[in-house]
């Protein structure tokens, strides 16, 4: 067996069985999470388990609500029928008997707050911050737990769609920690009999440079 299958066997699952995911292997995914790279070590993630179907139910409703707003601002018919075509990806969580909510904090840096008490041009902040590190840190944290949840044979969907409803979400979870805010969801559960496969992925000569 291949000592990276648990990589290549991942994928996109938005169909699952009607089963619980045992609360010590959630734990198990979330370490796996907390143990990706941070910027400067700054660790800036936070994680919501949620396994109450009516507050999964409540954000399904809020998601749907911003949807349909969205979709009924487009300029023209074919936009509008394209945005509501996504719904379905974006309430596919619902079916899920887990979701993860992903936070991200603040993330400062020593540099930004030695060019701001020179008086930079803001532009040089702007570029020093598009790089995003704290994002990046968020992003590893959130693959290390979909690895971990496809090497233990469970069923993961990353989600940034249901962002346009952030704010709702917010305060549906209603976390009380400082600066911190929803960045992902992840749908996890454990996944239906044949599933689509994989889509596949562009070539290695498309996307690799040795210099």
């Amino acid at each position: 067996m291949n000592k990276l299958d648990f990589i290549y066997k991942r994928k996109s699952i938005r169909k699952f069985k009607d089963q619980e995911v045992p609360k010590e292997d959630i734990m198990k995914m979330l370490d796996a999470a907390i143990h990706a790279p941070s910027a400067h070590h700054c660790q800036n993630w936070y994680f919501v388990v949620v396994q109450d179907k009516n507050i999964i139910n409540e954000i399904v409703s809020v998601v749907k609500t911003s949807h349909e707003k969205i979709a009924e601002m487009a300029k023209n018919e074919k936009d509008k029928e394209h945005f509501l075509k996504l719904m379905r990806y974006y309430l596919n969580f619902k079916d899920a008997s887990t979701t993860v909510i992903v936070y991200g904090g603040p993330y400062k840096t020593i540099e930004e707050k030695i060019l701001r008490e020179n008086n930079v041009d803001e532009e040089i902040i702007t570029e020093l911050n598009d790089s995003m590190p704290g994002i990046q840190s968020i992003g590893a944290a959130v693959e290390n737990f979909l690895l971990a949840a496809s090497a233990l044979g469970y069923g993961t969907c990353y989600m940034t769609g249901p962002n346009h409803a952030k704010k709702e979400i917010e305060k549906i979870i209603n976390l009380d920690k400082d600066g911190y805010s929803l960045l992902a969801m992840i749908a996890l559960g454990v996944p239906e009999d044949n599933t689509p496969a994989q889509p596949p992925r562009k070539s290695l000569d498309d996307v690799v440079t040795f210099i």
